[in-house]
C-alpha cells in the first residue's frame, strides 16, 4: 500500500515501530503496573502524571526507546495526539489507549504540518504506523484539506492576490473535473457592483470566482467565501497593529476551497457550487468613500459607514447571487469582525444559522471532531441599527454593541430563498501553537461541515 500521506505509513511495511500507550491520570498506575519494572521506575522518576500532552519515552536496557507514554490528561480534545509530531526521530504506532484512532491519525499528521515555501524544508523523520481499521482515504480527504487552507492563508498577500487565488481555484477544480467560471472587468463591474466598488482602488484587479461541480439534479449546496487578499482598511486606513496579519483576510476563501475539496474527493451527491469574490480592499484616488452609496446585486442599496467593513460588501453581492437559484444550503465564511474575536477568541468561531437542527448538528460534529464553534442569535430587533436615513441600509452600526450579530444581520438581508443559510465568522489563524495546530493558518469548523453535509446528503464521512 506503500505511503498513504507523508507520515503515514501502512501497518507492516515498517521496521518493527515503537508502542506509544495513552494514559489518562486515573489509569496512570495501572498502565505502569504493566509495563517493566525499570520502565515504571522511569516514569515515576521523571514524574510523569499524564498530563495532556505529555510525552515520556520509557528507555530499553540498551538505552534505546522501547515505549512512549503519551498523556491525555482529563479532557477530550481529539486533536490532542497532535502532540506526538514532537516525538523524538522513529517510526511509532498506537499501541493502547487512544479511544478514536482515527481522530488521532488525523491529528498526528496535522501536526507534523509546517509552511516551509520560503525556506530550505525541515522534514519530520516522525512516522507513524496507521491502524488497519482507519479509513485512510477519510484521513487523507481531511488532512489535505487542511493543509490547503494553512498553505493560503499563510501565503503572503505578494504572492497571492486576487489572480493568484483564482488560479488555486482553477487547480483544484482541474484535480476534480469542476468548472470554473471568473468575472472581472465590466461584468463585474455591472453584475457585482460591491465587489467592484471595493476592488477598484487597488491595481490588482477584483474578480468574482464560480465553480461548479457535481450532478445537476442532486441537492444544491453553496459555499461562499470572503476572499480580501490584502485588506488596509481602505481611506478608513487599519492602524499597523492591525495590518500586519491582513494576508490573512482571504480566510473565507480558503476555508470554502478546503471544504469544497473534501466533497469533491468524497464525490458527495451533490450539487456544489463555490463562490469566492476576490479583491484587495486598497487606497488610492478611485478607491470606495465612507458615505459614498453602492447598489448592490440585490437592488438594495447600501450606505458606507466605514471602508475597512469591506468584508460584508463583497458577501452580499455573491450571497445574492447564491440565493438566485434557492440552495438547499447556502453557508458562508469569512475572516469577517473582530467582535467575534472580543466575544469568543481566537478558537471558538461564531456560527449564525437560520436553521436550529443544522446548528445543532454543526456545534455536535464540532465538539466531538475538535473542531468546535459557537452558536450566536441573529437577534432580528438590532436590524435597526443598520437603518440610513439615505440609503436602504447602512453596512455597520454606529455604536460598537454587538458587532458580530449586526454583521450577520446585514448578511442576512441578502438572502431570502436558501432552504438552509449558515454563516460563520471564522480566525483562521492559531496565534500560540498547540497540539495539532500549529501558529499559523488555520482550517477551522471544515471537518464538522464535511462531517454534517455527508450526513445529511447520502455521502459516507
Amino acid at each position: 500500500m506503500g505511503n498513504l500521506i507523508d507520515g503515514l505509513v501502512a501497518a507492516g511495511e515498517a521496521v518493527k515501530p515503537v508502542p506509544v500507550h495513552a494514559v489518562r491520570p486515573a489509569g496512570l498506575e495501572e498502565v505502569l503496573e504493566d509495563l517493566p519494572l525499570a520502565a515504571a521506575i522511569w516514569a515515576r522518576t521523571n514524574r510523569f502524571e499524564a498530563s495532556a500532552g505529555a510525552l515520556l519515552a520509557l528507555p530499553g536496557a540498551d538505552g534505546t526507546v522501547t515505549a512512549v507514554l503519551f498523556g491525555l490528561g482529563t479532557g477530550a480534545d481529539p486533536l490532542l495526539p497532535g502532540a506526538l509530531a514532537g516525538l523524538p526521530e522513529g517510526t511509532y504506532s498506537l499501541a493502547s489507549g487512544f479511544e478514536d484512532p482515527q481522530a488521532a491519525v488525523i491529528a498526528f499528521l496535522l501536526g507534523r504540518y509546517r509552511f516551509d515555501r520560503y525556506r530550505t524544508p525541515q522534514p519530520s523523520r516522525v512516522f507513524l504506523v496507521c491502524p488497519e481499521d482507519v479509513d485512510t482515504e477519510q484521513v487523507r480527504r481531511t488532512a489535505e484539506a487542511v493543509m490547503l487552507v494553512r498553505d493560503l492563508v499563510n501565503i503572503p498577500a505578494n504572492d497571492l492576490g486576487p489572480a493568484e487565488l483564482a488560479e488555486a481555484a482553477r487547480a483544484l477544480a482541474a484535480r476534480n473535473g469542476a468548472s470554473v467560471t471568473l468575472t472581472d472587468g465590466v461584468a463585474l463591474e455591472t453584475g457585482f457592483p460591491m465587489v467592484h466598488a471595493v476592488g477598484k482602488g487597488s491595481s490588482r484587479a477584483p474578480r468574482l470566482i464560480d465553480i461548479g461541480w457535481g450532478p445537476v439534479n442532486g441537492p444544491k449546496v453553496t459555499l461562499v467565501g470572503k476572499g480580501v487578499c490584502f485588506d488596509t482598511g481602505g481611506l478608513n486606513l487599519k492602524p499597523d497593529s492591525a495590518r500586519a496579519l491582513m494576508k490573512k483576510d482571504m480566510g473565507g476563501a480558503a476555508h470554502v476551497l478546503g471544504l469544497a475539496s473534501m466533497i469533491m474527493d468524497a464525490r458527495l451527491p451533490v450539487r456544489l457550487r463555490v463562490l469566492i469574490p476576490a479583491v484587495e480592499n486598497s487606497v488610492s484616488g478611485n478607491a470606495f468613500r465612507p458615505g459614498d452609496i453602492l447598489t448592490s446585486r440585490k437592488g438594495l442599496t447600501v450606505e458606507i459607514g466605514n471602508t475597512d467593513a469591506e468584508g460584508r460588501l463583497i458577501l452580499a453581492d455573491a450571497l445574492a447571487l447564491a440565493d438566485e437559484e434557492s440552495p438547499d444550503l447556502l453557508i458562508d465564511m469569512a475572516t469577517l469582525t473582530g467582535a467575534a474575536r472580543v466575544a469568543l477568541g481566537p478558537e471558538l468561531p461564531p456560527l449564525y444559522s437560520t436553521d436550529d437542527g443544522f446548528a445543532a448538528d454543526l456545534q455536535t460534529a464540532g465538539l466531538a471532531l475538535g473542531d468546535p464553534m459557537w452558536r450566536m442569535p441573529l437577534w432580528a430587533p438590532y436590524q435597526k441599527m443598520l437603518d440610513s436615513r439615505i440609503a436602504d441600509v447602512n453596512h455597520i452600526t454606529s455604536g460598537g454593541f454587538a458587532g458580530s450579530i449586526t454583521a450577520a444581520l446585514f448578511l442576512s438581508r441578502f438572502v431570502e430563498k436558501a432552504k438552509i443559510w449558515s454563516h460563520i465568522d471564522i480566525y483562521a489563524w492559531t496565534p500560540s501553537a498547540r497540539p495539532g495546530r500549529p501558529e499559523g493558518g488555520e482550517a477551522q469548523t471544515i471537518r464538522a461541515l464535511f462531517q454534517v453535509i455527508s450526513d445529511r446528503f447520502g455521502g459516507a464521512a
